[in-house]
């Protein structure tokens, strides 16, 4: 059995003017969400074996603040440039290459990816996963690279805690 968290970065920036997307910032909220939220989640779910981000700056900090309150090494960290692509293919094909000696992942990814990810592997339809927001999988399947059609056992928000 395989259970995978995938979460939303956390609210970004679009204040600085020249600045590339994938350095894009955290807003404040963004940085108050993360912490709020994954002090929740790390008492509700048990800690996840690997955690993995996208490079994006973004997405990228809100993987730090999730470390530091699930008290995950940063070290472990691991980072994949793939899932900066906004594409649910490569987050398919990160997931895919876990290794299985992780029962339980989480990864920390963008808007497009995550949307149709969750609605072609769970078993409840989201219209919209918004920003920190966390979606959980539980798959009967033994290896990460033959996963199908999963259940879905969370659906939660920031603003639900706020």
């Amino acid at each position: 059995m395989k259970t995978l968290y995938i979460v939303r970065h956390a609210k970004s920036s679009w204040l600085y003017q020249g600045i590339k997307d994938i350095d894009r910032p955290l807003k404040e909220r963004g940085i108050k969400d993360s912490h709020l939220f994954s002090k929740f989640l790390s008492q509700e779910i048990v800690k996840p074996d690997v955690f993995v981000s996208s490079s994006a700056n973004r997405a990228l900090h809100t993987a730090i603040i999730f470390c530091e309150n699930f008290k995950y090494p940063l070290s472990n960290l691991q980072i994949k440039r793939q899932l900066y692509n906004f594409s649910d293919g490569y987050l398919v094909k990160t997931v895919n290459a876990l290794d299985d000696n992780f029962s339980s992942a989480i990864i920390f990814s963008h808007d497009h990816g995550i949307n149709s990810f969750v609605n072609n592997f769970g078993d409840k339809p989201i219209a919209h996963v918004p920003t920190c927001g966390i979606i959980g999988i539980e798959f009967k399947d033994k290896h990460w690279k033959n996963l199908k059609k999963g259940r879905t056992i969370l659906v939660d928000f920031p603003k639900n805690h706020r």
